[in-house]
């Protein structure tokens, strides 16, 4: 079982890092869509946040995944997965929308247990950093 938690902490970071990433990289490639979406579900000033929060995800994603600073970067992963989902995520009655959401509080508990335990090994902070 102790074997188990050797690979359990870094596929951990690779599965939750992996959503960040990938996402920020699609802002990256229509910045334009994807401020114009925000727009659409009146987030303010969409064409300067869209650029804040590819940033974050790319960045804290990637922080996340070789595991540098990766307390810090979970946190903040998770308060931004906590913001979008009241933000974006819960118009009541929109039951896709809801699926979205408690995904979005799923995944910043995923990241408050890396926030609480560290990394692990194989992280650029070693374990218990």
């Amino acid at each position: 079982m102790e074997n188990l938690k050797t690979y359990a902490a870094p596929l951990g970071r690779l599965f939750l890092s992996a959503l960040f990433i990938w996402a920020g990289i699609g802002k990256l490639m229509d910045p334009a869509g994807t401020a114009g979406y925000f727009a659409h579900v009146n987030i303010p000033a969409p064409a300067v946040l869209v650029w804040i929060v590819l940033l974050v995800e790319i960045i804290g994603g990637l922080m996340v995944l070789v595991g540098f600073k990766a307390r810090w970067a979970a946190l903040v992963l998770a308060i931004f997965c906590v913001i979008t989902g009241f933000g974006v995520h819960l118009p009541v009655g929109d039951l896709p929308n809801m699926t979205h959401f408690y995904k979005n509080i799923a995944i910043a508990g995923g990241l408050l247990y890396v926030f609480s335990f560290g990394a692990g090994v194989w992280s650029v902070d070693g374990p218990g950093k």
